[in-house]
């Protein structure tokens, strides 16, 4: 898959649920984490078996404005409001840092603004963090991952992936004749 994403949260107030949402974009491979507001605290986490910080870089940041996110990634919030496109309709983003809003309190109004996408999970009711985030990664992975269409019938593909193939260079000397 080509791109990179990173997943966050804003003013977490229940830090084993950051742990899990940390070691599931681990799993899913992402090459960032972040936090804002909150730090993020290991010890308190109790969940996040896969030692994240000693795997993947981990950011923190106090403000909204501190936010410094690689040129050329989009900030995609994930939020539960009128106004956000429902996930299973989102494209995703080759370069992405998804973040979800606190338990409870969801997004601030300063960081729904500094969004260039927000999407919401199309459910009855807010989700756990760390459920909404896995959520999310899966769409991500399923989206721009290479997989073998879905079959008509139940069940799995009865073809495999036709094996990549590279094309002849593309040369300006080639073109002109």
């Amino acid at each position: 898959m080509r791109g990179y994403f990173a997943i966050g949260i804003e003013g977490v107030t229940k830090q084993m649920n950051l742990g899990n949402l940390f070691r599931t974009a681990h799993g899913f491979g992402a090459q960032f984490v972040f936090t804002l507001e909150k730090a993020y605290q290991a010890k308190e986490s109790k969940s996040d078996t896969s030692a994240i910080e000693k795997n993947i870089p981990l950011f923190h940041y106090d403000t909204v404005d501190e936010m410094d996110l690689p040129k050329g990634c989009q900030l995609v919030g994930i939020e539960l409001c009128d106004e956000a496109i429902e996930l299973p309709s989102f494209r995703h983003p080759r370069m992405a840092a998804y973040i979800l809003g606190a338990e409870r309190l969801g997004m601030s109004e300063e960081l729904v603004a500094r969004c260039d996408h927000v999407i919401q999970i199309p459910t009855s009711f807010c989700l756990n963090v760390a459920t909404a985030g896995a959520i999310v990664m899966y769409d991500r992975m399923i989206s721009l991952g290479k997989y073998a269409e879905r079959p008509v019938k139940a069940g799995g593909p009865t073809e495999a992936l036709p094996k990549h193939s590279h094309g002849l260079p593309i040369m300006r000397k080639l073109q002109d004749k």
